[in-house]
């Protein structure tokens, strides 16, 4: 890991309090007797309430940079700041806490649950983070998603469009500080997939959310406010 004070010193350009902080982000995988390197020093800054795409061929290591932000793999050397708190200096357990509290992730699969009911597939994310009651305003983003007469519906009722929106519902109980998306329009027709990616914008500009969205879709990038592009384990272009 590099000093303390390698950590915080601006790059240039860089921003003065951005809610994700990244310098010398590294991760190498052992296959075999071979190191294959998936992040080569990656230097990534993300301002509160932006909405940032990352894009880039399979294998640019675009994905590896979420599950990482996301504490959901370690890296092998670097720094990591999410929301002003130290990720490499969190235990296991406190790691899991800030997960659930301060990050919501949306998948291109969706992940819900067949025998429950959207609604309760929205629950499950409260009840991991030991929270009870919607948020006073998590009734306009129902609004804003177009479920809220749906919620009583199990996912196979649902549409691919739907069930994608039920996992963004689910992913913003908690009042998550940053959304975290990996190809959340993979599984989806066109439609669909621009009927999505206008809420994620909308939901950006209303209520500030910040989002980092990965994607190899350029037509998909150009939803958001800036994108990174990403080849061979590096930050190509910002």
């Amino acid at each position: 890991m590099s000093s303390p004070s390698s950590s915080t010193a601006p790059l240039a350009g860089s921003l003065v309090d951005p809610i994700i902080r990244v310098r010398g982000l590294r991760k190498t995988y052992h296959v075999g007797e071979l190191d294959v390197p998936a992040l080569r020093g990656v230097d990534l800054d993300v301002a509160r309430g932006e909405f940032l795409a990352v894009i880039g061929p399979s294998g640019s290591g675009k994905s590896t940079l979420f599950h990482i932000l996301g504490g959901l793999a370690p890296p092998t050397a670097g720094d990591i700041f999410i929301d002003g708190v130290d990720l490499l200096k969190l235990t296991d357990n406190q790691r899991t806490e800030m997960r659930r509290r301060k990050v919501g992730f949306v998948f291109q699969k969706y992940n819900l649950l067949p025998t429950l009911t959207a609604r309760d597939n929205i629950a499950i994310a409260q009840a991991l983070a030991d929270s009870t009651g919607e948020p006073p305003e998590f009734q306009q983003i129902l609004d804003l998603l177009g479920i809220s007469r749906r919620l009583d519906h199990k996912p196979r009722a649902l549409s691919g469009g739907e069930q994608q929106r039920v996992a963004i519902a689910r992913a913003l109980v908690n009042q998550p500080a940053i959304l975290l998306a990996d190809e959340p329009t993979g599984n989806l027709d066109t439609a669909n997939s621009n009927a999505v990616l206008d809420i994620l914008r909308d939901l950006n500009k209303r209520t500030g959310q910040t989002i980092l969205m990965i994607t190899h879709n350029p037509e998909a990038a150009a939803f958001a406010d800036r994108i990174v592009t990403m080849r061979d384990g590096r930050i190509e272009a910002a």
